[in-house]
């Protein structure tokens, strides 16, 4: 990066981000108008098709190389006793995922898709929002190049999950550094809090919000201050993949706060993104909704990985071959 400051670079690229191609999405909408069958009969499926080409610029479109790619990140912010499970969780489960025996690991298979899981800097903790930034400016600007990073080598779809004990109580955090209210407002029972963590989840939460005050109306300053190393990567893996022209799958609390950063910052930058899953956090469904996100599934998927993602990319890979299997039909 070349500009004065670190943030510069991503609020020039969050402000001259790249349109869909409307072209190629109304060649979809065309292609099954003059499919044989009733109209709109494949309801959404039609939707994800036009989406896929609006953000691939391919009509019909095709996903031959969809990458699942989960970022992991650990938090100074834990010791407050804000989740039931220790902070070497994280690095357990990214063991797990290394050796073949996560969840995500068997749902990536089943589905035909890459996995790459991202251990960033996990024996360093983020510092504790309640009293210090998590990240510098620097280092969250590193963490969202390297976030960027996720589509080298190609891909056509990307899913985007997370990995991180204490990441649902800064992901309450963000959200309401990005719609506002207090961290009742948006903590949840996580990994399996009960009321009294809860209520440690909150205050934790409004502590944060009243240390860094009047910083957390810029979207990134709210990112590197309350956010953490997971969050900032997914981030920069949004953004690329948009200057790319590469379509998104969201799964997960961490991944829909990420994404409300760069909503915050320019609203039109979740565009080229769907939500795969809903969680059993209430705080998801309201946060969607602020975004104008609908989930593909709703499976009370909470486990994290990206399970969602994963296997929400069957239904858009089902969907892509879809309009190409009855584009040639109707060629025919």
């Amino acid at each position: 990066m070349t500009s004065a400051l670190p943030f510069d670079d991503f609020r020039n690229l969050l402000a001259n981000l790249p349109a869909a191609d409307t072209t190629a999405q109304a060649r979809v909408r065309t292609l099954f108008a003059k499919a044989d069958k009733p109209s709109n009969s494949l309801g959404r499926v039609e939707d994800i098709a036009a989406w896929l080409a609006a953000w691939s610029g391919r009509a019909p479109p095709a996903v031959t190389r969809p990458l699942m790619a989960v970022f992991a990140g650990n938090h100074g912010v834990i010791r407050h006793g804000i989740s039931p499970r220790p902070v070497a969780a994280t690095a357990n489960a990214v063991e797990l995922c290394a050796a073949g025996g996560a969840a995500i690991n068997q749902i990536c298979i089943a589905n035909d898709l890459g996995l790459k899981v991202f251990d960033l800097a996990l024996h360093i903790p983020t510092a504790d929002i309640t009293g210090d930034a998590a990240l510098d400016e620097r280092g969250c600007a590193a963490t969202m190049a390297f976030g960027m990073e996720a589509i080298a080598g190609g891909t056509d779809l990307l899913c985007l999950g997370d990995l991180g004990v204490g990441n649902s109580t800064v992901a309450a955090a963000l959200f309401a550094a990005s719609f506002g209210g207090r961290g009742a407002d948006w903590v949840g029972p996580g990994s399996g809090a009960d009321a009294a963590m809860q209520a440690r989840k909150a205050e934790v939460v409004d502590a944060a919000l009243a240390f860094h005050g009047g910083h957390l109306g810029d979207p990134l300053e709210a990112l590197r201050r309350v956010g953490g190393r997971e969050f900032a990567a997914i981030a920069g893996a949004i953004l690329a993949a948009r200057m790319q022209k590469i379509p998104v799958l969201l799964d997960g609390l961490a991944a829909t706060a990420a994404a409300a950063v760069l909503h915050a910052a320019n609203p039109a930058a979740l565009d080229h993104c769907l939500l795969a899953s809903l969680s059993p956090e209430p705080a998801h469904v309201r946060a969607t909704e602020r975004l104008g996100l609908r989930p593909l599934l709703d499976l009370g998927i909470s486990h994290g990985e990206g399970a969602g993602a994963a296997l929400a990319a069957a239904l858009v890979k089902a969907a892509a071959l879809t309009s190409s299997g009855m584009a040639a039909a109707v060629r025919g």
